[in-house]
């Protein structure tokens, strides 16, 4: 009796076991998706460091290939997602008004649209505008704190991107 139990407890075990493990998602993509190629982003905000669109782009290729299983591809021929976009808008703005209509913080906003074209398993678009913001100290220059704001920023935005890949499907 407890060689039967035994055996059944071991098929109902094996057979709930996961096929395979990983840090990486790969379950909500569908199985096609294997590469991706992403443009250049442009930059339509007249604010914004001259670098900022490259970087970004480089940001958003580096954590899509961190974070999901997909590989960048060396043209848009041999991906089957392609990834565009546009920085729409870069700005600083006083908040936390104090006494005096001082400003105590500011706000550096930055917007930017993706639109993510799917050519497997079936054609498919996809459109991400994505809006992130860091505050900072009014008493501090822009240009002393700007690249730490802008990896907080870049951050955000770019798991924007990786959820919208992730959770369409």
């Amino acid at each position: 009796m407890k060689i039967i139990f035994f055996i059944a407890l071991s098929v109902l075990l094996t057979s709930c076991w996961p096929s395979s493990v990983s840090f990486m998602d790969k379950g909500s993509m569908p199985e096609e998706w294997k590469k991706f190629f992403l443009t250049t982003l442009d930059n339509n905000a007249p604010n914004a460091p001259i670098s900022y669109a490259p970087n970004l782009s480089e940001a958003v290729k580096d954590g899509v290939q961190n974070n999901t299983r997909l590989l960048l591809a060396n043209s848009m021929e041999d991906s089957q997602i392609d990834i565009e976009g546009v920085v729409n808008s870069y700005s600083v703005m006083p908040i936390a008004l104090q006494e005096g209509d001082n400003a105590s913080q500011n706000r550096l906003t930055i917007s930017v649209r993706f639109d993510i074209f799917i050519k497997a398993p079936e054609e498919d678009e996809m459109t991400v505008t994505s809006t992130r913001f860091a505050d900072y100290s009014a008493n501090a220059d822009l240009a002393t704190v700007e690249a730490q704001l802008l990896e907080e920023i870049n951050t955000q935005i770019v798991q924007d991107v990786i959820n919208k890949l992730l959770s369409n499907w």
